[in-house]
């Protein structure tokens, strides 16, 4: 993932015994625009590289070798590795908690628990049918037990998997019925979904400028907005029609000076600063608007916001020398505020 906190896709997780009806959940929210898949797809994968096949048995066993090899979250990871923020998903084959942990750290994240009396899922294994199906009830029973709960981490652990589940369905009517349930379950938390304010909104934009920073030192950005429009940006870097800081244009940063030391030798504007030029080059005034910076002004970058008559200054990080410059901030009226991102 690129971040993690808010993002834009809802991720369903499903979790159940055999037979709850996660399939048909997975495929009833395919249809409504999810993203499919599963994490037994990652064991799968293993298995056909190790020439096995993808019996119940192998299946079981090969996710418990990874999961003790490279940890009990290890199967979520690899998928969460696909995910998107512009799309949404729905999870099958969720049986550890620490999968779930896993999977919550990528977003808006619920965890949907199917059920169903075991006779009923019995008799929908076997209906089923394909290599696994049970030989008989007492057997089917049996292999439930094992997964249910385990102390090895590496092991399934379905019933502290279900202990983690932001709701219940129990699937013992029609299809009709349980398909009705699921869609008015994923409306509800999709009409629930947290979205971020708009410091964070503008903060997340100030990253991604950031990124086109060519300063070797440290990458900085700042975004000017005024009426929750964006009206100028800025990254840090060397003057206009001068070499970029990683193309040997600043001495300072080329020669990797300790943090603090040599700014005299300094080529690089700042990010505020850019952002502040930029906007008069182009004839717009940012009187009354709030700069928002992945790092608080230095004392230059402050006078030019007091003096600009920018009124709000939004950062995610200290600057290493930032003590005089907030203090100028607060004497001259303008508001400083810390939006802490990861």
């Amino acid at each position: 993932m690129p971040y993690h906190g808010y993002s834009s896709e809802m991720i369903i997780g499903l979790t159940g015994t055999n037979g709850s009806g996660k399939t048909v959940a997975a495929e009833h929210l395919t249809k409504k625009g999810f993203h499919f898949y599963s994490l037994s797809d990652v064991i799968r994968e293993e298995l056909a590289a190790r020439g096995l096949r993808a019996t119940r048995e192998n299946l079981i066993a090969e996710g418990n070798r990874l999961r003790s090899e490279f940890g009990p979250a290890i199967l979520a990871q690899r998928i969460a590795r696909k995910f998107r923020l512009d799309q949404n998903y729905v999870i099958d084959s969720i049986r550890s908690p620490h999968e779930v942990r896993a999977l919550r750290e990528c977003g808006e994240f619920h965890l949907l628990h199917l059920d169903a009396p075991r006779e009923l899922r019995y008799e929908r294994v076997v209906r089923r049918g394909g290599d696994r199906v049970p030989a008989s009830f007492g057997e089917f029973a049996e292999h439930e037990g094992r997964e249910l709960e385990s102390r090895d981490p590496s092991r399934q652990q379905l019933r502290a998997t279900w202990e983690e589940a932001d709701e219940t369905l129990v699937n013992s009517g029609s299809i009709e019925q349980f398909r009705q349930s699921l869609t008015e379950v994923a409306k509800g938390w999709m009409m629930g979904a947290a979205r971020p304010g708009w410091d964070e909104y503008f903060m997340r934009i100030a990253q991604i400028v950031a990124l086109r920073s060519n300063c070797m030192k440290r990458k900085v950005a700042a975004v000017v907005v005024k009426d929750r429009r964006i009206i100028s940006t800025g990254y840090n870097g060397t003057p206009r029609r001068v070499a970029n800081c990683n193309e040997g244009g600043c001495p300072r940063c080329n020669s990797l000076a300790d943090s603090g030391t040599l700014l005299s030798e300094c080529l690089c504007s700042h990010a505020e600063e850019n952002a502040i030029v930029q906007a008069a080059y182009h004839g717009i005034s940012v009187k009354g608007s709030t700069v928002y910076s992945t790092c608080s002004p230095c004392l230059i970058c402050t006078k030019m916001i007091i003096n600009a008559g920018i009124a709000r200054v939004v950062y995610n990080l200290d600057y290493p020398l930032h003590g005089t410059a907030n203090k100028l901030l607060a004497e001259a009226g303008v508001a400083l505020d810390l939006q802490r991102l990861r």
